[in-house]
């Protein structure tokens, strides 16, 4: 268990798109995820983000996610 502070929150917003909400308060489906490579691999083989937000999540996303990640990863 981590602290939400300490996790990735990926949101489906009300009109149906998916965004990273680098501040946590951002209205909509919010889904956290850690801020590992391994954590995201896993997410999406088990398409686990898919399944949470209940709509399909673009390469854009993941692509978005591992920028983040790697951000995270660096510091």
């Amino acid at each position: 268990m981590k602290e939400k502070k300490d996790l990735i929150r990926v949101i489906r917003t009300p009109e149906g798109e998916i965004e990273m909400d680098t501040t946590g308060r951002r209205n909509g489906r919010g889904v956290y995820l850690c801020p590992s490579m391994d954590c995201l691999n896993r997410a999406r083989k088990a398409r686990a983000l898919e399944r949470s937000l209940g709509t399909s999540v673009s390469a854009e996303i993941y692509g978005a996610l591992e920028e983040e990640i790697k951000n995270i990863e660096e510091q």
